[in-house]
């Protein structure tokens, strides 16, 4: 009798089996999307924000200038870089699974957004044509949230991926219904666009908390280390107390010192105002759950980066791009940001050293022609 080996899950798609273009190109697009995200779309808001204090401080106007404009030059590296990522990734996937399945609807999304792209830069689009942009987004990451939903069975990975998809979803849906009204030239308004607006930012607010639960795993109750569980009790402990005292922190500092509560809640604001510019953020939700969702989606994209897993550098390209996709290298940042996420998972494969039982004592000798009479 032959025996069948024990499966394992293995996971593929990490970045070091891609080829040397493709790891090179998605680590470039990384670095350069995060400094242009610092440098240019809140460094130069920060700088709008201190127009008073720049009357006072002389260096303030030159020194971020030079930032904003070291920002708009790494903007343009970053649409030069997700153009060949993306083509890159696209030539990857038809080798790797040919024309078939999302694939059929995938790469002919993901080549019309190049195209349109480009075409964008000599006219700019007029409200049909970014509707048509928007849309055909949507429909590239409705395929590739699909594919990722089919690949990952964890309720974790599922609960990520669809508040995710209905985060962007909801902005996709304001861009691209308020356009249509506005080129119908109708003064009725748009259905729905309000409350998608808002639901849109709210989920993608629990989706940044959820990559830590699909992700970033290490900090559980449930594994039989005990350091790691002591560890475990430290992290949930420390951060349900900041997180309570974040949502209470305005309440408190009223009740103790009025004054101290007004500046505070005008520096809030002061922030609010930088990321509502830079990332598109209204912060309509208490400020704790946006502190919540950054740590923890820095905390598990710095531990998906340093094992080298193609996810880290999906979800870090996917949340850098925020929630507002007002530019076309925004909206192409978080197609890629998907395709690598789908590039991330688990394969069952057979264990090499697993030994076979019933086998027979004496084996037959291997035909020279390699089969049987």
């Amino acid at each position: 009798m032959i025996a069948t080996n024990p499966t394992i899950d293995r996971i593929t798609g990490k970045i070091g089996d891609q080829s040397l273009l493709f790891q090179y190109t998605i680590k470039l697009v990384l670095l350069v999307s995060f400094s242009e995200l610092i440098l240019y779309r809140l460094v130069s808001r920060l700088g709008m924000h201190l127009s008073k204090l720049a009357q006072t401080h002389e260096w303030i106007i030159p020194t971020f200038t030079a930032l904003t404009q070291i920002g708009q030059w790494l903007l343009n590296v970053v649409a030069i870089l997700l153009f060949l990522a993306l083509g890159v990734a696209v030539i990857s996937r038809m080798a790797g699974r040919g024309f078939v399945g999302t694939n059929m609807i995938v790469i002919p999304c993901v080549v019309l957004l190049l195209l349109l792209t480009v075409g964008f830069l000599l006219i700019p689009p007029a409200f049909l044509g970014s509707a048509i942009y928007n849309l055909i987004a949507l429909i590239a990451l409705i395929c590739l949230m699909v594919e990722y939903l089919s690949t990952h069975t964890e309720w974790s990975h599922r609960a990520m991926g669809i508040t995710y998809l209905l985060g962007v979803g909801g902005w996709l849906y304001y861009q691209i219904v308020s356009t249509i009204y506005s080129f119908i030239g109708t003064v009725a308004a748009p259905p729905f666009v309000y409350e998608a607006h808002r639901g849109g930012e709210a989920l993608l607010v629990l989706s940044s908390i959820l990559v830590m639960w699909a992700y970033g795993r290490g900090v559980s109750f449930r594994t039989r280390n005990q350091r790691q569980r002591r560890r475990a009790i430290w992290f949930w402990a420390t951060a349900g107390s900041i997180f309570t005292l974040m949502l209470f922190l305005d309440y408190l500092l009223n009740r103790y010192d009025p004054g101290m509560a007004t500046n505070i809640r005008k520096a809030a604001d002061g922030i609010g105002w930088i990321f509502q510019f830079g990332m598109g953020y209204t912060f309509f939700l208490p400020f704790a759950f946006y502190m919540t969702g950054l740590l923890c989606w820095s905390y598990t994209v710095i531990k998906l980066l340093t094992m080298g897993r193609l996810a880290g550098y999906g979800l870090g390209l996917m949340f850098i791009a925020g929630y507002a996709l007002l530019y076309s290298n925004l909206t192409l940042m978080v197609v890629l940001g998907a395709m690598l996420l789908t590039m991330d998972r688990y394969r069952r494969g057979a264990t090499d050293s697993a030994p076979a039982t019933n086998a027979p004592m004496i084996r037959t000798p291997d035909s020279l022609v390699g089969g049987q009479i």
